[in-house]
């Protein structure tokens, strides 16, 4: 059961990206390792999932490959279960390899029994549903995002914020795998990266009258944020919170969210681009079609790191037929990717 490298091509390869949280940097992702040989772990886990594969190298020596998947709801999606693999089960697996040699990848191809298993997102279940409100559960409908779209919160960042000399600075000296990666502690991004991460994971609304806020949760990382909507103004700017402090208010049928007071935050944007005391985030949020789907814009601004401003529109799909089920990061699955340190 030998390893070999197969260049940018292989015969399975795999569409779409899989990572979650972090860029793929020190990832080749031109160059596709196959081996073959038998699994001794399969761990579905939060926000990346795991299987193991022991196999030998050209010397004759046994080597593990830790290969990387994405989180356990991204996974259940694509089709897979928890009974995929088996401890013992022979495979030919294909993956992405980490620059600095060691046995660690990112899922290109995986075969079991001579069978391909797809890696590849599935459609969502057609759903016939609709509402009269906001109140729900939500998606992104991917067949409306834009041909230009560039992938997720990385890329979009990457494309659309022109950034200060502060930014680009900070941006350049970002370790993402050190401790100041937020994500390494199970740390959410805050606005506007919970709504960028509606192309995987579902977001739900709730009105609670009686107490006049409207709750805004997402799937990833379990994001949870209050909005006030009794006609509070925001706080002193020295009262400053991870997700920020949230005021709304009805423009007609269009939901107004309007979020300053964030703390400041290594890496909101999954790509080394700080946010600082100045940030601010006006969302805007109206019913679509008979209510079938919701129009979800906003207009991010931090003038400390972020010339002028960037403002992204995408539709959200109504899906209560998707469950908001926990995501419960783990910090040993958050931080696996990391490089061995040197001792």
């Amino acid at each position: 059961m030998k390893q070999q490298v197969l260049g940018s091509v292989a015969i399975f390869v795999l569409a779409g990206p899989a990572l979650g949280h972090h860029s793929d940097a020190a990832l080749d992702m031109n160059t596709v390792m196959t081996f073959e040989g038998t699994v001794t772990e399969y761990s579905l886990r939060n926000p990346h999932s795991y299987f193991v594969v022991e196999t030998t190298n050209e010397a004759g020596e046994t080597v593990s490959w830790e290969v990387q998947m994405g989180s356990v709801p991204s996974l259940l999606r694509r089709g897979w279960t928890r009974d995929t693999l088996e401890i013992g089960d022979l495979v030919i697996a294909g993956v992405y390899p980490a620059r600095d040699g060691r046995p660690y990848g990112l899922i290109a191809s995986l075969e079991k029994g001579g069978r391909a298993i797809s890696y590849e997102p599935r459609p969502l279940p057609s759903v016939e549903a609709s509402t009269t409100t906001l109140e729900g559960v939500w998606i992104a409908d991917r067949e409306r995002l834009a041909p230009d779209y560039p992938g997720g919160l990385h890329e979009l960042m990457t494309r659309d914020l022109i950034l200060t000399e502060g930014g680009r600075v900070a941006a350049e000296a970002f370790d993402e795998n050190s401790l100041e990666n937020p994500e390494l502690s199970c740390i959410t991004k805050p606005t506007p990266g919970g709504l960028i991460y509606t192309d995987l994971f579902p977001m739900q609304i709730e009105f609670v009258e009686e107490d006049q806020i409207v709750m805004l949760r997402g799937q990833y990382f379990d994001q949870e944020r209050t909005v006030y909507m009794d006609g509070r103004a925001h706080p002193p700017a020295d009262e400053r919170t991870h997700e920020g402090h949230s005021i709304g208010r009805w423009e007609g049928g269009v939901l107004v969210v309007d979020t300053t007071n964030f703390a400041d935050d290594r890496s909101p944007y999954q790509n080394g681009v700080p946010s600082g005391a100045r940030k601010h985030v006006v969302e805007r949020y109206r019913l679509l079609e008979g209510g079938t789907h919701l129009r979800l814009e906003f207009t991010l601004e931090d003038p400390d790191y972020i010339v002028g401003s960037m403002t992204h529109t995408r539709d959200l799909r109504y899906s209560p037929h998707l469950q908001m089920t926990p995501f419960n990061c783990e910090l040993e699955s958050t931080r696996r990717y990391l490089p061995l340190q040197p001792e």
